[in-house]
């Protein structure tokens, strides 16, 4: 009998899991299946659920129409710009943190930066236009990717993760002459590469689906993103070419699916590292 509630319990569980897995994919495989059609074939009803043979055709139009190579190419140096300051920034601040220990107002200001992290955007959007603009950074890389280094998740993460190494590491490295800085590089960083990779993945995937700030702070096409790109495909005078459309958002999901795909082990390790201990 507790073997059958449980085979019975299991089964509910794969297939609620089952459920919110095809809730999730559906829409990513039928914008996938639109990409294969042509015009025509979009607007058949009831739809079709059997690819067409459009789709090269289709991503030749979108990478064509927007010049979407170029696009691509900016919103990658953008996101690995931002994924990498933002990393460097936070290891940094959160070293300084935890074992600087004579560092003035140190508490103080790790609540300040906790709390610059509960101001989105949209918030602090004018003011930081207006920087930009005094510093002549409007329409340039420094100005979408250096308002972006400062993160205070990643600060958290680090110091959090910091505070678990054993204080005898420290004590060892200093009677060994390792100063500060070698203590960070050779025994922090190496116990840090899962929490390193996983922020890494994070804010390269928020970098890359930013579409706000880009379309505020550029000015010509050739410094715009894949976001807005999508976006020029829509806001055509004449109708949407949602095949065209949607080859253009199969090839700007590619990048952070991959990077997802090739970091997600190491994400999972530092998510369960506490339970691991």
């Amino acid at each position: 009998m507790t073997h059958r509630v449980s085979r019975s319990r299991s089964l509910g569980q794969h297939a609620l899991l089952l459920g919110c897995v095809s809730i999730t994919c559906f829409p990513v495989l039928y914008a996938l299946l639109i990409s294969t059609f042509d015009f025509q074939q979009v607007f058949i009803y009831p739809p079709r659920l059997i690819p067409g043979m459009s789709l090269l055709e289709n991503v030749g139009l979108a990478w064509s129409k927007v010049n979407l190579g170029r696009l691509l190419t900016n919103s990658l140096a953008i996101s690995i710009s931002v994924a990498l300051g933002k990393t460097l920034l936070s290891i940094l601040a959160a070293f300084a943190f935890t074992y600087f220990r004579d560092f003035p107002g140190k508490n103080l200001l790790f609540v300040v930066i906790l709390i610059t992290h509960m101001l989105p955007l949209p918030v602090r959007i004018v003011s930081t236009f207006q920087l930009m603009d005094t510093l002549n950074w409007v329409n340039t890389y420094y100005a979408l990717t250096i308002p972006f280094f400062a993160s205070a998740t990643g600060t958290l993460l680090f110091r959090q993760f910091f505070l678990t190494v054993p204080a005898s590491l420290s004590d060892a490295a200093r009677i060994d002459g390792a100063g500060p800085m070698r203590f960070l590089t050779r025994i922090l960083l190496p116990l840090s590469y899962n929490n390193l990779v996983a922020l890494f993945m994070v804010e390269f995937v928020y970098m890359w689906n930013e579409y706000l700030w880009p379309l505020i702070v550029t000015t010509s096409n050739e410094m715009r993103v894949a976001q807005i790109g999508i976006k020029m495909l829509v806001a055509t005078d004449a109708q949407a070419e949602w095949n065209v459309i949607m080859a253009g958002v199969i090839l700007v999901m590619l990048p952070p699916l991959v990077i997802l795909l090739l970091t997600q082990n190491h994400f999972m390790r530092s998510v369960t590292f506490g339970q691991e201990k």
